[in-house]
């Protein structure tokens, strides 16, 4: 076992790790306690997540997580305690994006008063860097359900499909590779509760195993061209697209137009609403401050949910 800390003093903007693990963007981390999303999202005492372990499978490799205050003194932001298989503090840091200078993120924000109220609530919520494939199975089955039943739909998966990985005494379970799911049957996966969602995972895990697409190619094209890309995935639409791109791509600007941010747009900017999902986009895009968009989407997003 490989283990480490990472001060969060040095995390530019801060980082919180329940609010960037149970903000809606990721399925594909399990909050140790077996409570993660238990509330849906709507418990917002960000400060209760110390010693919260939480945990993923990347690679074949378990690794954990959880912050807990500084044993030194005059030291307040305290640490990310991390463990795993091997030395994965660099895969850390990438998956919860923790060299993002999220307060200069922050300042590069029109001034907006929806947008400071969002921030102020949630500092130190950042975007994180999902795997592509689990973040495209999770998102086709995001369709009509709330956080905590997509949440509890992947993790279903990994543990009937995924490959089992033992640590530490205990046993975890990686998302399925393509293969894997592929080989699933619909009749098995509208048992596991996907209902109509069945025949797309399937659909879509066949053609990524085949190499007849893969969610990463989006990474190489402009960020609209990336979008229609991932359309042609089986359950993908515009919305679960920029939602790929946005949580696994890196594409910052996506702004995915979910009913929490129609919401905000009938509320706070009908003038964006341009009567179709790529002029709306745009027009949202732009109002939210272009290159970090959909950073202020996630924040967004997390505090018309959790009904600041």
């Amino acid at each position: 076992m490989e283990t480490g800390t990472i001060p969060i003093e040095n995390c530019p903007g801060g980082f919180d790790l329940y609010l960037t693990l149970e903000s809606g963007q990721s399925y594909l981390w399990r909050r140790e306690d077996g409570q993660m999303y238990a509330g849906d999202g709507t418990d917002t005492a960000s400060s209760d997540d110390h010693g919260r372990w939480y945990s993923t499978v990347v690679d074949g490799d378990v690794i954990r997580v959880r912050r807990r205050r500084a044993s030194t003194a005059g030291a307040t932001d305290g640490v990310l305690e991390w463990e795993a298989t091997s030395d994965r503090e660099a895969t850390i840091r990438r998956l919860l994006r923790l060299e993002d200078d999220l307060e200069a993120i922050v300042d590069s924000t029109p001034d907006d008063p929806l947008l400071e109220k969002a921030y102020d609530a949630y500092r130190g919520l950042r975007l994180v860097e999902d795997p592509p494939f689990g973040t495209l199975i999770s998102f086709i089955c995001s369709a009509q359900m709330r956080v905590g039943r997509i949440h509890d739909m992947v993790s279903t998966l990994a543990r009937t499909y995924g490959d089992a990985v033992a640590f530490d005494g205990e046993t975890y379970h990686a998302f399925p590779r393509p293969d894997q799911l592929a080989a699933a049957t619909e009749s098995e996966l509208r048992d596991l509760g996907l209902g109509y969602r069945a025949p797309y995972v399937v659909r879509t895990a066949e053609m990524v195993a085949s190499g007849e697409a893969r969610p990463e190619a989006a990474r190489d094209l402009e960020y609209e061209d990336a979008r229609e890309y991932l359309t042609r995935f089986v359950g993908v639409g515009d919305k679960v697209a920029d939602c790929i791109l946005l949580f696994a791509l890196g594409f910052d600007e996506a702004v995915p137009l979910d009913t929490w941010i129609k919401t905000a747009i009938a509320d706070y900017y009908p003038d964006c609403d341009r009567g179709n999902y790529a002029e709306t986009s745009r027009a949202i895009r732009e109002r939210f401050g272009g290159e970090y968009a959909g950073y202020a989407q996630t924040y967004v997003f997390h505090y018309l949910r959790t009904g600041q």
